[in-house]
């Protein structure tokens, strides 16, 4: 969003705040769990490190990423003098009852796309070892944690990437259009280097979601996809013996199931844009917010 105080500069500036951020929220994190750890006597690793197991270090990663959400808030009102929630949608807010249509309109999709992942050959690797119960108290904990972490830490990753980036490059572009590109890249390789479908799968989620939060005017769009996809991934993998210590990301999918996962993420998106269509989804913002008549 570009406003009557806009400056050449606060963008950069905003994005070194995020990036800061995002450093201090990791180190803080990794500081409360040694505390932590030391206060309940937690093993320590080679690295001199406590140990807090797979699901420990889980939540620990996801609490990181959920820390961006307010770095994001504080920086669009510190840096470019403006409320925050105009990182959210063009009304300056999140639109609640679209998000929730949202989340309902990808749970069967990203359900079926998990499915049919599941039954590829292969996918559950030689059939012996791979797919063992965590069982009942490592599950309902490792679940929990999901559902109270996960959320957060989807919706971080969407300002950061499809609002904040999004709207950084689009304050120095005359189309908006050009703003989507610089992000996915930068969003595939924040999941790390796995397989080269594994990649193209997340510049393919990064563009998508990126169009449907300029053709919807917001992020809840991509944030209903995102939470679902990491939601039903992650429950499944609290249920399996080791599956949350594994370092392993979308960035490691193999070609198959890459298929698979760009024909929902492509249905998911007709579908809300056919839907936005219908309910007359606000897309363009009246261009002033709260504290600031000029801005557009």
């Amino acid at each position: 969003m570009v406003t009557g105080r806009h400056r050449w500069w606060r963008p950069v500036a905003g994005t070194a705040l995020v990036l800061g951020g995002a450093v201090a929220a990791a180190l803080l994190v990794l500081l409360g769990a040694e505390i932590a750890g030391a206060a309940l006597g937690k093993p320590v690793d080679k690295d001199g490190l406590r140990v807090w197991g797979g699901i420990g270090q889980m939540a620990q990663g996801l609490l990181s990423l959920a820390l961006l959400l307010p770095v994001v808030f504080l920086a669009a009102r510190w840096v470019q003098r403006r409320p925050g929630g105009t990182v959210s949608s063009v009304v300056g807010r999140l639109r609640w009852d679209w998000l929730v249509r949202c989340l309902l309109l990808a749970l069967p999709l990203v359900a079926a796309s998990l499915g049919v992942m599941l039954l590829l050959p292969g996918a559950s690797g030689d059939g012996t070892d791979d797919m063992v119960w965590a069982g009942l108290p490592d599950f309902l904990l490792g679940l929990a944690m999901v559902c109270v972490l996960v959320p957060f830490q989807a919706a971080a990753e969407e300002y950061v990437f499809r609002g904040w980036l999004t709207q950084a490059v689009g304050a120095w572009c005359r189309s908006p259009w050009v703003a989507i590109l610089p992000q996915a890249p930068l969003f595939a390789a924040a999941h790390g280097w796995g397989t080269p479908w594994g990649f193209l799968d997340l510049v393919v989620f990064a563009l998508v979601t990126g169009v449907l939060t300029l053709r919807t005017g917001g992020l809840e769009a991509a944030i209903g996809l995102h939470v679902i996809s990491n939601l039903l991934a992650m429950g499944l993998s609290a249920a399996i013996a080791g599956a949350l210590a594994s370092d392993e990301t979308a960035a490691d999918m193999d070609a198959v199931s890459v298929c698979v996962d760009v024909v929902m993420i492509c249905g998911y998106a007709a579908l809300v844009l056919w839907w936005a269509g219908r309910r007359k989804v606000e897309a363009v913002g009246t261009g002033r917010t709260a504290d600031d008549g000029d801005d557009r």
